[in-house]
């Protein structure tokens, strides 16, 4: 899958900070544009499909649920948080699909969906096992 590597156009072409809570078309249009965005995001890093799971939970109808990338080294959830999109990306090393707790938490801002380059980036440096096996 080719990706935009202009990391200053919105390549999901969605609105990260526009809430999704209590608007259930666009509650659904976030979650296609996050999966999108994270398959993309485990594309650049070379993982095979194989190597991760993606699931969607959508919730209820006053937050906007959740997209998680869980691949065997590190467990990557997106959700719009209630302080403006400064921490919508959670990451943590995890130790195989199974490991939901993980390791520390890290947070990154939500509009890095956009820029899978920079995102992919600070993973590494959180998880630096995964460049042995990836992209870096």
């Amino acid at each position: 899958m080719p990706y935009d590597l202009n990391p200053t156009s919105n390549a999901s072409g969605f609105d990260w900070k526009t809430p999704t809570d209590y608007d259930e078309s666009r509650k659904k249009t976030f979650h296609r544009a996050a999966r999108k965005q994270l398959k993309a995001l485990a594309a650049y890093c070379g993982w095979a499909p194989s190597s991760y799971d993606l699931r969607s939970n959508m919730a209820g109808i006053a937050v906007s649920g959740d997209i998680t990338l869980h691949h065997e080294q590190v467990y990557i959830s997106v959700s719009q948080d209630r302080i403006g999109g400064s921490c919508g990306i959670l990451i943590r090393s995890c130790q195989g699909r199974k490991d939901y707790s993980g390791g520390t938490n890290h947070f990154a801002r939500l509009d890095l969906l956009d820029d899978i380059p920079l995102l992919a980036e600070q993973i590494m440096r959180l998880v630096p096992s995964l460049s042995q096996g990836g992209r870096a």
